[in-house]
């Protein structure tokens, strides 16, 4: 009953990042697999509205959106802050994670599924977005500073899933010349003992994104 549950599929950057803020703070946790093509009784009883992972269930209390449970986890367990102390840091720090959120990820997802002539133009929108990164980490360890922040969990999908994305999408987006900043950031993170513990195998990631594809356009297909 009073036990950390998190209600997650393996596959999911946005459950890892809130895997690894539980392991930086040493919480113990129940991993509770869910499969999203076949919704289970837990997930809509503890995600009713909009019925996604990930869920973090503590004393049967849900918190739901994976930067709503960063923040959740910073607070309640006080160990290895991830937000930074100074409140200008801290409203930096989210105002780039709801920017990593909505146009990094977007735009990288756009890039790896476009088709045609707009497949030129959408990898275009996804490297602006990374150049902006590529600034933010400059001189940097980590975006936290020395230590592994808030804003290192959410961007830590790059190193891994962002080079999946490129190989199923057929395309490249993160290269030494135009992002070297970003490529040792990744690197720096991506090693980390307590990071690679969660990362899935690229290959069952490779498999994931092919069917999430083959999936979506089957039902652009079918759209009058």
């Amino acid at each position: 009953m009073g036990g950390v549950k998190l209600v997650a599929t393996t596959q999911s950057f946005f459950c890892t990042r809130v895997q690894w803020a539980l392991k930086l703070k040493g919480v113990e946790y129940e991993f509770i697999e869910e499969d999203l093509r076949n919704k289970s009784p837990i997930l809509l009883k503890y995600n009713p509205v909009h019925k996604k992972v990930p869920v973090l269930v503590y004393h049967d209390t849900p918190i739901v959106e994976s930067l709503v449970i960063l923040e959740y986890i910073d607070e309640t367990w006080k160990e290895n802050p991830l937000l930074p102390q100074n409140p200008c840091d801290r409203a930096a720090a989210r105002f780039w994670a709801k920017f990593a959120d909505e146009k990094v990820v977007f735009g990288v997802w756009t890039a790896c599924t476009a088709e045609g002539e707009g497949k030129e133009k959408a990898i275009e929108a996804a490297l602006e977005s990374l150049a902006h990164l590529e600034k933010q980490i400059e001189g940097k360890r980590f975006f936290g500073g020395e230590q592994i922040g808030y804003l290192d969990l959410v961007l830590g999908w790059i190193p891994h899933w962002l080079s999946t994305m490129e190989e199923v999408g057929g395309m490249k987006l993160l290269g030494a010349e135009r992002f070297p900043c970003l490529l040792e950031w990744g690197q720096n993170f991506i090693h980390t003992p307590l990071i690679k513990e969660c990362i899935p195998p690229r290959e069952k990631l490779i498999e994931y994104l092919s069917a999430s594809i083959i999936y979506l356009r089957s039902l652009a297909a079918q759209k009058p």
